[in-house]
This record gives C-alpha cells, structure tokens and sequence, in this order.
C-alpha cells in the first residue's frame, strides 16, 4: 500500500498548493468600476480582420458605444476574401472615429495578426493603444476600466514595481458546447495555479508575466519602447510575448479582472477549439521541460486522484473503511486521494464563480486536463515539425496548403 500512499500524498500537495495559490491571487485580482475617466486622451483601438463578416461590426459597434468618448477604432483588414471590406466601408460611412488602416501585402517571416497590430500601431493616434480581436464584444464601460486599471495602481512608489506600461484581461469566455467547456476554462486553471500575482505587480521579471491577446492594453511609449509586434513578428502569442517585451524595457504589466465588460466566444465545437489552442500552446510555455514537469504534476496531481477514488470504490474500499476492515495506513491513500479531487473541484467552482465560467468543465476538471495535456503535446509537435497554421497561414505568414 505504500506506492498508492505515496501517490496520494502527492495528489493532495499538488491539489494544496493549486488551490492556494488561487485563492491568493483571487484576493489580488482587481475589478476596475470603470468610472467616468479622469483623462481625455486619445485611446486608438486596433482590431485585425481577416474575414470576420461574422463579427466586425458587432465589436466595433460596440466599441463606438464606450462611455470613454475619446477613441478612435483602426480596423486593418488583412486580405479577407468575405464581406468584410464592404462592412468596413459601411462602418466608416456612419462614424468618422472608424478608419481603415491601408492594407500591404504580408512580408515574408511575419505573422498576420502581428503585422496588422504593426500597421495599425503606426498609424494610430491614441496615448494608449488597445489591441483586441473581432470575435470580443464590449460593454460600455470597457476601455474606461482599461484606463483605470492602467493609471490608478499606485505603481511607481518606491519598493513597488515601474509604471505600469500595459493591463491585459482575459474576456468572459463563453461556452457553448462540451469540448468548449472543457477545454476553455483551463486557461483560468493554469493561470490562477502557477502564476504568483505578487510577483507579478510587484516586479518587471519578464517570467511574471501574462497577457491575453484578445484585450492588451498599452501606453504608447511603453509600446515602442518594448519594440511593437516586430520584435516577434513570426509569433502566434501576442498575450505572452508583449508583456514580457514591455517589462523587459522597465515598464509594469498586470491583469485586471474585466469579467463584466469584455466576453468572446472564442471557438465553437471540438475541431476549432483543437486546432484554436493547438496553434500556441507550446509556444506559451516555451521550453519541452516546462511541459514534461506539467504533465506529470497534472497527470499525478489532477488526474490519478480520481482514478484512484474510482479504483478504490470498485474494491469495495469505501465499504471496507466504513466497517472498520482496513487498517489507518492500509485506507489512508483512498482518503487522501478524496481530499485531493475535493480540492480540485473547489478550486474550479471558485474559479467558474468569479470569472463566470462553465461549472460544467469544473465538475469535469479531470478530462479537461488530460485534453489539455494532449492539445498541448500536440502542438510541440506541430512547432517542432513547422506544421502551426492558423486562418490558412502557417507562423511566417505563408499560404498552408490545402
């Protein structure tokens, strides 16, 4: 019984230590008011569009309806073969905050989305940039949380971290169906586990970063200063690598909770929200170890638990504890693997309570780690083998074949 033991009390460290670390970063996770904005400054909001007819004007409609009044929305359409131009030029028509950022053709060795965000920043306007995706919608008070979140932290005091340069949020995300649920939500988990806060708002390491690419929020010096999406123009994670350039040139990052005024339905059914996550899910974690050490802190922490709950169900263990048959040592590893998915799942039920996630992948949060695990080896091998691709385009920006 020692090796059952031996997997419990690990499964009960990793489930501690995962949901202690989310219960503190919770308790550091701010909620801007989005009050009326004590500036009037420009903020330039930049939206690539590669055939999104679907979704364009609801965002940018949106986006015109901000209680912050002082923006202006550039819109880079990237070679869209569907009615996106004509929407466009409807959008442009009615409000003359729209503009049309002039398109060129993709270089070799650039991304689509990040050239356009290039394009677009250099065409802009605003003291702060916003870069955002068509597929985000906005409730009105959006950008003015941005503004807050940005210009009210009190960094820049002495012992606290640089001025911060740039806020991120990751929308609500809303899912609709079962691989969605499943899937989705584990960005929260990772997240929420690994990642200390205070680490995060209290230093510029470029390792303490996070961002998420469909709500990046940045001062327009902090942005040149990190060198714009040039500096990784061939990448598929603008979250990760724009943080991380911006602390690198001096300036603080942080996440803001933006639960009630950014959503996005990121992907719909089981072939897009496999292929959306497989497109950067190595490259957000960057290193082989990193992953392997995941992988077995997930599969030994999060997963065996249950099949051990389940295994020692069928032999009838829980009856035998309950009779006195087993000794303390002999039943201790059911207990402890018991404690350790009780763990889990409060750990998931806070997390989908306060982010307004599926409680569905909550109470499913051992399936939902081995797909991740599984996304995630997969897409070291489409990085490995240079087979990512992504709206019909590999990462350098070539056509992918059919």
């Amino acid at each position: 019984m020692m090796p059952l033991l031996a997997l419990g009390i690990g499964g009960v460290a990793l489930s501690a230590q995962s949901l202690a670390m989310t219960m503190w970063n919770l308790s550091r996770f701010r909620t801007p008011q989005g009050a009326q904005s004590q500036t009037s400054e420009l903020v330039s909001i930049c939206i690539p569009a590669r055939n999104e007819e679907v979704n364009i004007l609801a965002c940018v409609r949106g986006l015109l309806a901000q209680t912050h009044g002082t923006i202006e929305v550039l819109v880079y359409d990237d070679q869209s073969t569907d009615e996106t131009p004509v929407i466009l030029q409807r959008l442009e028509q009615e409000d003359a905050r729209v503009r049309r950022v002039a398109t060129h053709p993709l270089p070799a060795g650039w991304n689509g989305k990040q050239h356009a965000c290039w394009r677009m920043a250099h065409a802009a306007k605003g003291s702060f940039l916003l870069f955002t995706d068509a597929d985000v919608r906005f409730e009105p008070k959006a950008v003015a949380a941005a503004l807050e979140a940005i210009t009210s932290s009190g960094r820049g005091r002495a012992g606290d971290a640089a001025r911060l340069g740039l806020v991120s949020t990751f929308p609500r995300q809303v899912t609709c169906t079962l691989p969605e649920h499943l899937v989705v939500p584990m960005i929260f988990f990772i997240l929420f586990s690994y990642l200390p806060f205070i680490k995060m708002q209290h230093s510029t390491d470029p390792s303490a970063s996070a961002g998420c690419g469909q709500f990046l929020f940045v001062r327009r010096d902090a942005y040149f200063a990190a060198g714009t999406h040039e500096a990784f123009k061939d990448s598929m994670h603008d979250g990760i690598k724009l943080p991380r350039l911006v602390r690198k040139a001096g300036f603080g990052t942080d996440l803001f909770d933006g639960t009630d005024v950014v959503s996005c339905r990121m992907y719909f059914g089981w072939a897009s929200t496999w292929r959306g996550f497989a497109k950067n899910a190595y490259e957000g974690l960057g290193s082989v170890a990193l992953l392997v050490v995941l992988t077995i802190m997930h599969l030994v922490g999060h997963v065996l638990p249950w099949g051990l709950v389940v295994w020692g169900i069928m032999r009838g263990m829980a009856g035998g504890i309950a009779g006195g048959e087993q000794t303390a040592i002999g039943a201790m590893w059911w207990w402890l693997a018991l404690l350790a998915c009780a763990m889990q799942l409060v750990q998931r039920a806070m997390l989908a309570s306060r982010l307004r996630t599926s409680m569905v992948g909550a109470l499913l949060h051992p399936l939902g780690v081995v797909l991740m695990t599984a996304i995630q080896w997969y897409s070291w091998f489409l990085h490995m083998s240079g087979k990512r691709t992504w709206r019909g385009r590999d990462a350098g920006g070539n056509v992918a074949p059919a």
